[in-house]
């Protein structure tokens, strides 16, 4: 994966393979998408924090997890700070693609269609995120 600009986090594609599993590889380095309803974190609703898998940088609060019944793990916010924007325009839509700001590493899109009062549905892969429950 190219990246626009440096990140924080810097390694070889090859460490990032060594490093990542296929899937994680495919989808944060590549910016693939998984099968809609297979990621393992779509149903989850345990609190804590969501961190990338890439670089375990905190990114989406327990709190802000939803079900928007579209496939995939949804959130109406972010970790202020923790995700770039960019703008997608491949696969003939226009839309916004969210990096991990500190590693580059692909998360998925967010949309302006949430159902809560963010309006903002980020759309996530499970196979780019890790979850760490809350300390009791």
């Amino acid at each position: 994966m190219k990246n626009l600009k440096p990140f924080p986090l810097q390694k070889t594609e090859d460490e990032w393979k060594s490093e990542l599993d296929t899937e994680s590889y495919r989808i944060l380095r590549e910016k693939g998408t998984e099968y809609p309803f297979s990621g393992k974190y779509n149903t989850h609703f345990e609190e804590g924090i969501y961190e990338c898998k890439g670089c375990g940088t905190p990114l989406y609060n327990s709190t802000n997890k939803f079900d928007s019944s579209c496939g995939w793990p949804s959130y109406d916010a972010a970790i202020e700070g923790a995700l770039e924007y960019i703008r997608d325009t491949t696969h003939g839509m226009i839309r916004t693609e969210i990096i991990c700001a500190h590693c580059g590493g692909h998360q998925g899109h967010v949309f302006q269609d949430g159902p809560t009062p963010t309006g903002e549905r980020y759309c996530v892969n499970s196979a780019s995120i890790r979850f760490q429950p809350k300390e009791k």
